[in-house]
């Protein structure tokens, strides 16, 4: 729904989003009821005592932020986040601090820890309206004209955009990335596996080249002795990778 242009510490937002609060508690729940109905750029669409009880309705009608606590019966915070859509960003409510970091793998914008006030519910909440502001700057004017190349990443508590052309190579550290940048100093680090960050890269462009590395094929400039080199990093191809790598260059070879 559009609604006149309100400002959220220095934040011009022109229309309202839509939120769940789940929470077992009752007076956790009352309270972020309060929170959501003085919020003008808030709209309350659904309100669950357990994240069973909002299960069905996620999937119906999935809003655009969910207050999600942790520690529930039958079905916890962590689980439900799971299931919920692409569309929908979690802000975890909890007493319980040790699920911080498990916060990551799933949808979530930031984590609130109880108790907190209207001031720190504020704070996550512009997150939110900073992450579909940037959405919202992205999107195609005309689908014909104008061609998005760019992915979302959090990183150090923070979500950033990233031009998928610029990216020299990924490098992957257990469950974290190393993202690196033509021009960059320092790479990205972020949360997410080598297989969902593989998925978010086109394969015209970007190759797996080892179980550690992803690289833009775009900005290859030299291979030395089965290695692929990028400035004093050189990136081995393994022999899981080696023969679809060597069909890329048999393509691209003058001979």
């Amino acid at each position: 729904m559009i609604e006149s242009i309100i400002t959220v510490n220095t934040i011009k937002f022109d229309m309202k989003l839509t939120c769940f609060i789940i929470d077992d508690e009752p007076l956790a729940l009352g309270l972020l009821e309060n929170y959501v109905k003085k919020t003008p750029f808030l709209e309350l669409t659904g309100k669950f005592h357990s994240a069973v009880e909002a299960s069905g309705a996620v999937m119906q009608s999935p809003p655009d932020i969910i207050y999600l606590d942790i520690q529930m019966a039958e079905l916890n915070g962590m689980e439900f986040a799971k299931i919920v859509q692409e569309k929908s960003r979690i802000i975890f409510t909890t007493a319980f601090q040790q699920y911080a970091l498990e916060s990551y793998k799933v949808n979530a914008l930031d984590y609130l820890l109880k108790p907190f006030g209207y001031t720190d519910f504020l704070q996550s909440t512009n997150k939110a309206v900073q992450w579909y502001e940037m959405h919202k700057k992205i999107e195609p004017a005309t689908p014909q004209t104008v061609k998005n190349d760019t992915i979302f990443v959090k990183a150090d508590y923070k979500i950033l955009q990233i031009d998928r052309n610029n990216i020299l190579y990924v490098e992957g550290l257990k469950d974290y990335v190393k993202i690196y940048q033509e021009d960059v100093l320092h790479p990205v680090i972020s949360h997410i596996t080598m297989k969902t960050m593989e998925e978010m890269l086109p394969c015209d462009r970007f190759m797996r080249v080892h179980r550690s590395y992803i690289v833009n094929t775009d900005k290859i400039k030299e291979i030395d002795r089965n290695r692929i080199v990028f400035g004093k990093i050189r990136i081995p191809i393994s022999d899981s990778y080696r023969e679809a790598f060597q069909e890329f260059l048999d393509k691209k070879m003058i001979y």
